[in-house]
């Protein structure tokens, strides 16, 4: 038998360049691997009600189905939602969470070598699905760690193909205003794409903040991509969805995998679509402990950045990573920001009345105030 190659010179070399994202950890391991008992997890940005409760009904509903397949066209959840945004269904798209849909995205707009431009300190995913297709990721600072469009729009060259805004920006939590996202729309050349991933716009109060369904037309190559795990509470189905050109949402539907979503997931996102009280109470709940962590927080003597999302970051002045591992024996899970650029910060979600408190009570004992 000849001798053979290494596995890895079979594979395509940008793809050993690539570092895995660093998801935060279930609760459940957490708890086993530093024998807690009563944690509390505020690291992921999960809704701290928990799932919508009609969402769960109806999946218990459809449990006794699940010898079926899904429809892979997602049909009622199709034109549900087509109702709901006031767009055509076939202006829709679904996937295993948005990042499934994101992943379609790069794949078909961005060649070998084509450009993706974003932002510095924003989802990890943006960089590792742009490496993943061969492509070049080039991030452009924040300005008063919020995007900056008219430095996105400088950063784009005739090798661009794609541009990928976070607005609300994950983790800043900061947000871009219609003025200016419409002075932007207006400089884009016809050649690129523009992704507005809008996990987090549920959360925005300030009606100014800049959203991208206004914008939709079957001419403009814009897609935004949206989420049922953040307000809707259905994180562990993995929901995601996506608005833009019914052609380029023809394409993307040829790349999917079949049966992306599954009977469990279509089910309870229909449900939670519906359920208009439960979100209503998400978002009160959200604003109310956002505004008290950032006036208590601030108080203790630390910045906090002003947040449209669900989420806070927070400079600690000291290495978050040690933050981090000394609320977790405090039996508080939260974030460390270095992994996007921010050493001395953290990131801490908005919970429950009581799991703020607890928060704010382990932070004191960690930092000595």
């Amino acid at each position: 038998m000849a001798p053979t190659a290494p596995i890895t010179s079979l594979i395509q070399p940008h793809l050993l360049q690539l570092s895995p994202y660093q998801a935060g950890k279930p609760l459940e391991e957490l708890a086993r691997e530093l024998g807690l008992t009563d944690a509390i997890k505020l690291a992921s940005n999960e809704n701290p009600l928990g799932p919508s409760p009609k969402a769960v009904a109806a999946i218990q509903a459809e449990l006794a189905h699940l010898h079926r397949y899904p429809d892979s066209h997602v049909y009622y959840l199709r034109e549900e939602l087509s109702r709901h945004l006031g767009v055509k269904p076939e202006q829709l798209i679904f996937g295993n969470g948005s990042d499934e849909i994101l992943d379609l995205l790069v794949r078909a707009v961005v060649p070998p070598g084509g450009e993706v431009v974003s932002t510095a300190h924003s989802f990890l995913m943006y960089g590792l699905l742009t490496q993943a297709v061969g492509g070049v990721f080039r991030a452009v600072p924040l300005k008063d760690l919020a995007v900056d469009l008219e430095a996105v729009a400088a950063a784009i060259t005739p090798r661009t193909r794609l541009v990928l805004l976070n607005n609300p920006n994950n983790p800043t939590g900061t947000a871009f205003s219609r003025k200016d996202w419409e002075a932007f729309l207006a400089t884009l050349p016809p050649t690129v794409t523009v992704a507005l991933d809008e996990a987090y716009i549920e959360f925005a109060a300030d009606p100014e903040v800049a959203q991208g369904l206004p914008y939709l037309a079957e001419d403009r190559p814009l897609v935004g991509l949206r989420t049922f795990s953040k307000a809707y509470g259905l994180a562990g189905l993995r929901v995601g969805y996506a608005y833009g050109p019914s052609a380029l949402m023809e394409c993307l539907n040829r790349l999917r995998l079949p049966f992306n979503v599954n009977r469990l997931a279509q089910a309870g996102a229909r449900a939670a679509l519906g359920d208009t009280e439960f979100l209503a109470r998400t978002r009160e709940l959200v604003w109310e402990g956002r505004e008290f962590l950032t006036r208590e927080l601030t108080r203790l003597g630390v910045t906090v950045v002003p947040s449209q999302a669900n989420f806070l970051l927070v400079a600690v002045g000291r290495p978050g990573r040690q933050v981090y591992e000394a609320m977790l024996r405090q039996g508080v899970i939260i974030r460390a920001m270095d992994a996007y650029g921010f050493p001395e910060h953290i990131r801490v979600n908005v919970g429950l009345p009581e799991e703020n408190q607890r928060f704010l009570a382990a932070f004191r004992t960690v930092m000595g105030l």
